[in-house]
C-alpha cells in the first residue's frame, strides 16, 4: 500500500516555473515506477512523466518534453515535477501515481495508487 500527497501547486505567469513534489508513505516505496498525469477541465487525465525506481529510465509526454523534468528520491520518499517555461495550456490538476510494475508506462490503467492531487493555474 502506498499513500501520495502531491504540493507545490499555484498560479503563475506564463513563461514561469512550479516544482511539484509528491510525498509517498508505505512500504516499498523505491520498488515504483512513479509518474505525473495531469486534468484539465473538460478533458481526460494525461500522462505527462514518468521515472524507475532508479531514476535511470524516465519517459515524457511530447507536451512535457524539453520542459519538465522528473526526478525522484527514494532516501526522501518523494518525487518531483520540475516545470519551466509553463503555458496556459499546462493548466490542470497535476497527480502523482505509482505504478508496481517493472516497466514505465503512460497508460493511466497500469498505477495503482494516485494521490489527491494538486491545481496549476498558468496566466496569460
Amino acid at each position: 500500500q502506498v499513500q501520495l500527497v502531491e504540493s507545490g501547486g499555484g498560479l503563475v505567469q506564463a513563461g514561469g516555473s512550479l516544482r511539484l513534489s509528491c510525498a509517498a508513505s508505505g512500504r516499498s516505496f523505491s520498488s515504483y515506477i512513479l509518474g505525473w498525469f495531469r486534468q484539465a477541465p473538460g478533458k481526460e487525465r494525461e500522462f505527462v512523466s514518468a521515472i524507475t525506481w532508479s531514476g535511470v529510465k524516465i519517459h515524457y509526454a511530447d507536451s512535457a518534453k524539453g520542459r519538465f523534468t522528473i526526478s525522484r528520491d527514494n532516501a526522501k520518499n518523494t518525487v518531483y515535477l520540475q516545470m519551466n517555461s509553463l503555458k496556459p495550456e499546462d493548466t490542470a490538476v497535476y497527480y502523482c501515481a505509482a505504478d508496481p510494475g517493472s516497466q514505465l508506462s503512460s497508460i493511466l490503467t497500469n498505477y495503482d495508487y494516485w494521490g489527491q492531487g494538486t491545481q496549476v493555474t498558468v496566466s496569460s
